[in-house]
């Protein structure tokens, strides 16, 4: 599978310096760093941040580089835990790295001369980590909303092989016939008919409909 890198951030000059051990488990403080004076760098040189990506996978890393040969001093594996990266207590310019080279680690302080750069280092980070963390969110959604009812086996075959017949069988009638009910069947109604009589033969005539009343005598004209 193919995959492709991408530089998030860029800075031309990045100070490394070697860290005395932690004595606060508040965290570290770079005016401790060579004695307090921050000239007395270790190293000096370019910063990258890379994202490596391999179809979904997304890999970030630091990268300490040489300015003009672009050889690797050191590199720091970024996730989205974050704890590669550690921002010191006494400013905003400088950090801790957490460097690896063949799975062994190792604790080095880095600072920017200028603090716009130490701003965007923070963003880039923050970034990348903002998109891995959508994209998973988007994954479990994805993964809850796949519907329980949705059989994950593989399939049954329901259908009838060559010389297989079935059968249906019906409920019998005692009669033979439906009965029709007394009075000319039934009503939607619910009732026998208009009256809701049962008989056949009551004042409701045959069928159990009302009687029919007779017209109106017509009147003669007197002359």
């Amino acid at each position: 599978m193919d995959s492709f890198e991408q530089v998030l951030f860029v800075a031309r000059e990045a100070y490394v310096y070697k860290i005395p051990p932690r004595t606060s488990s508040a965290g570290y403080k770079a005016a401790e760093w060579s004695n307090g004076d921050l000239q007395s760098f270790l190293w000096k040189g370019r910063l990258r941040i890379l994202e490596r990506t391999t179809g979904d996978k997304s890999e970030c890393e630091i990268r300490l580089e040489d300015g003009e040969t672009g050889d690797t001093f050191a590199v720091a594996p970024y996730d989205k835990s974050g704890k590669a990266v550690e921002p010191v207590l006494d400013s905003s310019r400088y950090f801790v790295l957490t460097v690896q080279n063949n799975n062994q680690k190792a604790y080095i302080g880095m600072g920017f001369e200028e603090r716009s750069d130490a701003f965007d280092f923070n963003v880039a980070l923050q970034d990348w980590t903002k998109r891995q963390n959508a994209a998973a969110s988007l994954s479990s959604s994805s993964e809850a909303e796949q519907s329980p009812h949705v059989p994950t086996g593989p399939k049954k075959d329901y259908s009838l092989k060559e010389g297989q017949t079935f059968s249906i069988k019906l409920p019998n009638s005692k009669s033979g016939a439906p009965r029709r009910a007394a009075g000319g069947g039934a009503s939607l109604l619910g009732g026998d008919g208009f009256g809701g009589g049962s008989g056949s033969g009551g004042a409701g005539g045959a069928g159990g409909l009302p009687p029919l009343l007779p017209p109106p005598p017509s009147g003669g004209r007197r002359r």
